[in-house]
């Protein structure tokens, strides 16, 4: 089977979210990369492109600066914040912390179909809506590289390992949940086995000449990160007082936090171990992004 790509390569973004849940900072979280890309979907349907949709999209991290402070003699980094307008009457306005990260990332996205004949408007248009109306996690875009479509077969190394070489140096963003689910089955609280999986162990050795050696260790191997993939349902559907749209049933969620994986692209495959795609299952109230691998 053969699968149609579409590549937006290192976009720069400033000031994009970096609170991914209530208690994580960072990378922002998977939904609004994911919210990104429907977005652009949606503007590409509104604008003669009304059949394509995508099926799945891959995150890659080249770079991201937390915006964030420390003094050289402190532990603890404060949130750089921004200043806002004054009042009319000269007071300074309310001062919500919003903490902020500049990155440079990749999508990696998976589509249904295209014409031939329609594949440079195609691009073309993406390149202007990049530049207009799209937002990444709430931050804006100041750059990218020009958009790329690449056809690859499912199972060929070859041609997929062509389009990943176009984003290194690179980490792609996957899902580690299956060591939350390992750790709670042993009867692991969800935060403890949480930040077990985080936590760096350092231990000491003595050797014959009576020196000790010092070496640090994490529970797995590999770039663990906290990520953010979704939200659950905390009450019924139902209407509430003052929401935004009131033709759109409403309910109170909090966010699903669980453990993702910045791999290096060499190590990649397959298409599906990096795809993320949007999940809902109701039975369960949960609302999330997730990887078919």
């Amino acid at each position: 089977m053969i699968r149609r790509i579409l590549l937006l390569p290192h976009i720069k973004v400033i000031n994009a979210n970096a609170l991914s849940s209530p208690f994580t900072i960072g990378f922002p979280a998977v939904t609004a990369c994911m919210g990104a890309v429907h977005a652009l979907q949606r503007q590409l349907n509104e604008n003669d492109f009304s059949k394509v949709e995508f099926i799945g999209s891959g995150i890659i991290s080249h770079s991201i600066t937390l915006r964030t402070y420390k003094n050289e003699a402190g532990y603890i980094s404060s949130i750089i914040g921004a200043g806002h307008p004054l009042k009319k009457d000269g007071n300074r306005r309310s001062f919500i912390e919003e903490a902020k990260c500049h990155l440079e990332v990749s999508l990696l996205i998976e589509f249904n179909s295209l014409e031939k004949d329609r594949e440079e408007f195609f691009v073309t248009l993406i390149s202007k809506l990049l530049h207009s109306s799209i937002k990444f996690a709430g931050g804006d875009i100041t750059d990218f590289m020009q958009p790329q479509l690449y056809r690859v077969e499912d199972g060929n190394k070859a041609e997929l390992t062509k389009v990943l070489r176009k984003l290194m140096p690179g980490y792609v963003l996957i899902d580690r949940h299956e060591l939350m689910v390992d750790a709670m089955k042993e009867g692991r609280d969800a935060i403890d086995a949480l930040i077990d999986y985080l936590a760096v162990h350092n231990s000491s050795e003595l050797d014959s000449n009576g020196e000790i050696s010092w070496s640090s260790h994490r529970k797995v191997p590999g770039w663990i990160v906290p990520i953010a993939t979704g939200f659950q349902g905390i009450s019924k559907i139902q209407a509430a007082a003052n929401q935004r749209n009131q033709n759109v049933p409403h309910r109170f969620a909090e966010s699903i936090i669980t453990l993702g994986e910045f791999r290096m692209l060499h190590r990649v495959n397959s298409l599906d171990e990096i795809l993320w795609k949007f999940e809902t299952d109701l039975e369960n109230n949960l609302y999330q992004c997730a990887q078919c691998k």
